[in-house]
């Protein structure tokens, strides 16, 4: 279902990120992550150093950032982990990106749970807004996605925008995020209609007394 990432000519990638080197905030972070990992084992590292990089390429680009190859040999040098290993690792979790992307990620789910609850609306809000599956909109703001199961099927349909999930989506409020996102605000993370997390809509049903406090039922049982 994912589309296929428009990779840049190599030429082009290696004059750009062939001198790729940590920040210095980063080389920091980098032994820390190393460290957690018995001796030989560092490669064990790899996932979190690749987001790591995929993130501070994005700050360089003003982007929610990429993979370009440098970067992961960059890594697999430094993991003592040849560069196919690392590009296993890259092309099996969709969390990487292999493709420069917008500034915002917008990665729709399609699968069974969003698309009967609605994930065509969220498709045709993000086309109305000059979204096109599989690219990013002339601006460098957006790229458009469809991906597989994101894990919220309670709260579908739902999106993933960079870092952040957005549920129980409408046509009207998946175009007010694009909207608030495009006009540099924050829109509201989480759910779209009056719930807490995955909880039933209008507030709890049973157990109300929990919601302020650690309420002990015990007595009210017996």
């Amino acid at each position: 279902m994912a589309d296929a990432p428009h990779i840049p000519d190599e030429t082009e990638t290696r004059a750009r990120w062939g001198n790729f080197a940590w920040t210095a905030e980063n080389a920091e972070q980098v032994k820390t992550i190393i460290a957690r990992y018995p001796a030989g084992r560092q490669q064990s590292a790899v996932m979190p150093l690749l987001d790591l990089a995929q993130r501070q390429v994005g700050v360089e680009t003003q982007t929610q950032g990429w993979l370009p190859v440098p970067v992961m040999e960059f890594i697999g040098d430094q993991l003592d982990m040849p560069y196919m290993r690392v590009y296993e690792v890259a092309t099996f979790y969709t969390m990487y990106n292999l493709a420069p992307v917008g500034r915002y990620h917008v990665q729709v789910c399609g699968t069974t749970p969003c698309m009967l609850r609605g994930s065509d609306d969220v498709f045709a809000a993000c086309k109305n807004k000059g979204l096109v599956k599989g690219a990013t909109t002339p601006d460098g703001l957006f790229t458009l996605t469809e991906v597989e199961c994101l894990g919220a099927c309670a709260n579908a349909p739902m999106v993933q925008i960079n870092d952040d999930n957005f549920e129980d989506l409408t046509y009207d409020s998946m175009s007010a995020v694009l909207e608030t996102l495009a006009a540099g605000g924050q829109p509201k993370i989480g759910p779209q209609i009056e719930r807490q997390t995955s909880c039933p809509e209008g507030g709890p049903t049973a157990l109300k007394d929990m919601v302020a406090e650690n309420h002990d039922y015990r007595g009210e049982w017996a």
